[in-house]
């Protein structure tokens, strides 16, 4: 991929440079803790990481964080993994989750909508009552820090409720969305040993009720570790024998009372996707989530409290982490229940104009199916309010930066676009949004704060212009305190810290520009390899799912028993579509003139759909695993997978080849 293209996409205008958070943080840094005054985001990058005790000082500062006993130093231990952040300082996340009620009690905190598309508002005071109540009830039932949590539940108000007032009695948050099957929530929730469950009784979705009350009475059964059962009657049945009503312990008018906990005191447990065994099961800390979430949020997104926050996700991805998280900016943060395509492919578009949110941030597979539906959104929405569109999950591709880019320019809007990478495993972003940058096509804008990101070759040089592995020398803050389950420590040195001592090894192939910014090739781990030229699976999806007969593909590179490399390319085609001569001859062309005559697949196949992880990642590493003729049960975990069917295709076609 070319990193030659001078032309920004689009640039800040000077007033909005001025006005942006992060130049009056670098202002004040400057007067009080000695970051550079010139030089703009570069220099107080480059300061970020060359002073980092002093930049995570100057960010708990600036954004007021309140430490009950505070801190002996900023950065004790540097080592990864291992990095002590400020030890012996106490806090609490949801007392800074909640500190705008003070201020504006009856303003929204939260706005939920569910496929009706009609926003229904939470106000601070409400917010706040509630998990003062939820949390004094968790006490009496005997909920102690430390204890664990589980939410099964879809993104309603009740989830966030629930979010914090395990965090305000320090006690440990954990959920799966509840389109997940028992197999799955219990490959999680057991390693965990939650001692109560907050579970719905279904959910809505795509115009269907979905009754899950089977699912709750298999995950009770199978968690002999709870001590109670807390029912949400999304879908308005009884309260099951045995459970408590969710409504009974949220009614008292109570105000909450935080537990002050260590710096590092475990938050939650997010979970990674589990394609080839077990979850992690990733624990980050209190304190470490809440500085990083206020730089990512507060600084690089720009939010604040006259801001509005809209992310689609669900509760199953660290993305509604990071979005719960936009409280910590007093900002409202918008909840959206329900098909992200229902009751057609602009309805996120209805939702972003219906809560007139300010940042905006989906899938980039979502803003390809708009550009493919012919869906026009700052014509036929109104858009006005919308500065920033993010996205993330995959790379957006060069052309969904140009069709978002164009879309608002025809009504005369500068879109800021900004293209996100990071990953459960640190719950943020390593490199993306910067409101003071320009924005280039197919890039991605700059590496964060305090975070010294950088592209390796194997031999552990970092490199400039060229592709390499994309690592992290420094500690960051939200970077796991530990894998649960794991008491040396060492699954969770394995996964990070094997490849390069000492330095985070993340697993995706990316290209540092001698501009600045990064541009993401794809997963190091599924990565192409052909005569020694390492090629990355997203810039091939991204030319062939152009193509308007390709609904989704799947490219996969498999090493032979005799040396050999086959590498075939496999396309879910679009209704009425076929994979006849002249569309063969049209892919293989645009592969070899868009990309290189190495790029173009040995085979290209029709398949019946791309399988995916639970969080809509498609799944390179299992079937390349199938392929090479590993049986299905020790290839992938069954419960990662939105439909285990699809796999059968690729297990009878290694059967077939061998």
């Amino acid at each position: 991929m070319s990193t030659a293209n001078p032309q920004p996409l689009w640039q800040p205008d000077p007033e909005r440079i001025a006005q942006a958070r992060i130049t009056e943080f670098q202002a004040w840094a400057a007067e009080h803790h000695g970051a550079p005054a010139e030089g703009g985001y570069p220099a107080l990058h480059q300061w970020s990481v060359g002073q980092l005790d002093t930049f995570w000082k100057a960010v708990a500062e600036w954004f007021g964080v309140r430490f009950s006993t505070p801190c002996t130093r900023v950065l004790g231990d540097r080592s990864m993994p291992g990095a002590q952040w400020f030890p012996g300082a106490s806090l609490n996340y949801a007392e800074h989750a909640l500190r705008a009620a003070a201020d504006r009690p009856e303003e929204p905190a939260l706005i939920h909508v569910d496929e009706t598309h009609e926003p229904r508002p939470v106000t601070w005071s409400a917010l706040r009552r509630q998990v003062g109540s939820l949390a004094a009830e968790l006490r009496t039932l005997g909920v102690r820090p430390g204890d664990r949590i589980s939410g099964y539940l879809p993104n309603i108000p009740e989830a966030v409720v629930a979010l914090l007032a395990t965090a305000a009695v320090g006690a440990v948050w954990t959920s799966c969305a509840p389109d997940f099957g028992a197999r799955s929530v219990l490959d999680r929730f057991q390693q965990v040993e939650p001692v109560v469950l907050i579970t719905v009784d279904g959910y809505r979705y795509g115009g269907k009720e979905h009754d899950r009350r089977e699912t709750v009475a298999e995950l009770r059964r199978e968690l002999p570790t709870l001590r109670a059962v807390v029912h949400i009657p999304l879908l308005g049945t009884e309260t099951p024998e045995g459970a408590l009503d969710w409504s009974a312990l949220t009614a008292a008018d109570t105000e909450p009372v935080f537990e002050q906990v260590s710096f590092d005191h475990p938050l939650w447990v997010l979970y990674s996707s589990g394609t080839t065994g077990l979850p992690k099961a990733i624990v980050q800390s209190q304190g470490g989530i809440l500085v990083e979430h206020l730089k990512q949020l507060g600084l690089h997104c720009d939010l604040g409290p006259e801001d509005r926050f809209f992310w689609y996700t669900s509760t199953g991805w660290m993305m509604w982490n990071f979005l719960v998280s936009g409280l910590l900016t007093g900002t409202t943060i918008v909840l959206y229940d329900g098909s992200p395509g229902y009751p057609d492919t602009g309805a996120q578009w209805r939702i972003a104009e219906r809560t007139r949110a300010t940042l905006y941030g989906t899938s980039a597979a979502y803003v390809m199916a708009c550009r493919k539906a012919g869906v026009h959104p700052a014509r036929d929405y109104d858009l006005a309010t919308v500065k920033c569109v993010a996205t993330t999950g995959s790379p957006l591709p060069p052309d969904g930066f140009r069709w978002l880019h164009d879309e608002f320019a025809d009504s005369g809007a500068a879109l800021w676009i900004a293209s996100v990478s990071g990953g459960t495993d640190v719950c943020s972003c390593f490199a993306g949004a910067v409101p003071t940058l320009p924005v280039y096509t197919g890039e991605l804008q700059a590496p964060g704060l305090g975070t010294d990101l950088q592209a390796w070759d194997p031999s552990g040089k970092p490199v400039i212009d060229e592709v390499g592995e994309l690592v992290v020398t420094n500690p960051m803050p939200s970077m796991p305190i530990r894998f649960w389950n794991d008491p040396d420590g060492s699954r969770y040195h394995d996964s990070y810290f094997d490849t390069y001592p000492g330095v985070w090894r993340h697993g995706d192939w990316i290209t540092v520009t001698s501009r600045g910014t990064v541009i993401i090739h794809g997963r190091s781990d599924s990565t192409l390899n052909r005569q020694g030229v390492r090629m990355g699976s997203a810039d091939i999806y991204e030319v062939v799912e152009r193509l308007p007969e390709i609904r989704e593909s799947l490219v996969i590179g498999v090493e032979q028993p005799d040396g050999g490399y086959w590498m075939p390319l496999f396309v879910h085609l679009a209704p009425g579509a076929a994979l006849d001569e002249a569309l063969l001859n049209r892919i293989k062309q645009a592969i070899r003139e868009q990309l290189s005559p190495r790029h173009v697949p040995d085979e290209i196949i029709e398949v019946p759909g791309v399988p995916h992880t639970l969080t809509g990642k498609r799944i390179e590493v299992p079937v390349k695993r199938l392929l090479q003729g590993t049986p299905l049960e020790k290839a992938v975990n069954p419960g990662s997978i939105d439909n285990l069917a699809l796999l059968g295709f690729y297990e009878e076609l290694a059967r077939k080849r061998a």
